[in-house]
This record gives C-alpha cells, structure tokens and sequence, in this order.
C-alpha cells in the first residue's frame, strides 16, 4: 500500500487525488491479487471515479505490476453518525427496530 499511496498524486494526477484516496489495501478472499477500496470526498466525485476506472487501472497495472490490484472498490462520502450529539435519544433496545 505504500507505494500506491506514496505515489497516489502521480497515478492519478493532482485534480482526482485532491478528491480521492485510496482506504484500504488488502488480499482477495481467494488469495489471488489485492482489493484497492478508494473513498471519494463526494458522490459526483465517486461517480466521477467510476466512469475513469479503466484508465486509472491501467495505470496502476502499469505502475504496480498488472495483476497486482485485482478488484477497485470505490466508496462515497460517509454519512454522518446521528448517535451522537445533544439531541440523541437511545432506542428501545433490540425491539427497536425504527432506528
């Protein structure tokens, strides 16, 4: 992962890096390759991202070996946690099943 990470702006250029990172970098089930997961700072940005993901795996095949990264997962923003705050309330225990 480091030097996917390290070398992140120069893969992917400085626009969509400023937007999306890479996460996660860990073995398939099977065995066979890495899974790359990307989150994205916004859903535009993450479709965005999708629509580019065989230029940018070819050019992480290109730079990290091909067959290295087997599978790209890309992510959006994650949403806000509303269990915290003033506000909060907790729920009825696990019969509820509202929340």
């Amino acid at each position: 992962m480091g030097g996917l990470t390290g070398r992140w702006h120069e893969i992917v250029g400085a626009d969509i890096a400023e937007h999306v990172v890479p996460e996660t970098f860990a073995p398939a089930p099977d065995g066979r390759g890495l899974i790359l997961v990307l989150r994205a700072d916004s859903s535009a940005w993450a479709t965005s991202m999708r629509l580019l993901l065989p230029q940018v795996r070819a050019r992480i095949d290109l730079e990290l070996g091909s067959g290295v990264v087997r599978d790209i997962s890309i992510l959006g923003p994650a949403a806000p946690s509303w269990k915290h705050g003033r506000f909060h309330i907790p729920g009825r225990g696990p019969r509820d099943t509202y929340g």
